[in-house]
């Protein structure tokens, strides 16, 4: 079964209040397996429009990257992102092992 990805480009306005949400968030990527592959380092735009904060988070298929984002636990970390930020989050199908 391929894995899932979510891939996350995300500028932030108020990065304190932003830091409720990853606290917040932390419990449901716990509950599905998420392991961080790159998270807000240095960034080196090649082509398109550049984010300040890029993240790729690995979950064990793709219907637990689904359902990591569709849990109560992440959508109530969801709400304090909203207001304080702007940009893409996909989810990825991973290449067959």
């Amino acid at each position: 079964m391929p894995k899932g990805y979510w891939i996350a480009r995300i500028d932030v306005a108020d990065p304190e209040i932003y830091k409720r949400y990853v606290a917040g968030a932390v419990p449901a990527f716990e509950k599905y397996g998420a392991k961080f592959l790159a998270r807000g380092g240095a960034t080196f735009p090649m082509e398109g429009t550049n984010r300040a904060r890029n993240v790729i988070i690995e979950f064990p298929s793709v219907q637990a990257a689904q359902d990591c984002w569709n849990s109560p636990e992440y959508q109530a970390a969801r709400e304090h992102r909203l207001p304080v930020s702007a940009g893409e989050i996909v989810i990825v199908e991973g290449l067959p092992d």
